[in-house]
């Protein structure tokens, strides 16, 4: 899925990142604890977040994310939406909650089978499953 698709599906806005909309995405995640974020997540392209901080941005960085989707209409400011340009990671609102925004994606075909992981391995019907 495109980040473009990502953008027209959930009614955002974009922000910053207008080059980089026919960029492919296989995965996503919804979290506003950053914490958790670096703890568990693996191979996510799409960070959802209600949470509005510097963190947000360094830790999609560390994560090689590269885009950024904020739910409930939230804004970044003007010292994340630079740190992303350097980074070049989209920044995108939505109006959307997170349980809604992440239910959209997963329905549309962004979830973890999009592309196995190392170490899943396929069920009969062929699907990977950790």
């Amino acid at each position: 899925m495109t980040i473009s698709k990502i953008r027209e599906l959930l009614s955002a806005e974009l922000i910053c990142g207008e080059g980089d909309l026919s960029a492919e995405v296989y995965t996503a995640c919804g979290s506003d604890m950053m914490s958790d974020v670096l703890a568990y997540v693996k191979d996510q392209a799409v960070l959802l977040t209600g949470l509005v901080n510097t963190q947000v941005v360094r830790t999609a960085e560390m994560m090689d994310m590269i885009c950024i989707v904020f739910v409930r209409n939230k804004r970044p400011s003007e010292e994340m939406i630079a740190l992303a340009r350097d980074h070049n990671i989209v920044l995108m609102s939505t109006p959307k909650r997170m349980y809604e925004a992440c239910g959209i994606l997963y329905s549309e075909g962004l979830n973890k089978n999009s592309r196995p992981l190392a170490g899943d391995s396929p069920d009969k019907n062929g699907e990977s499953h950790a």
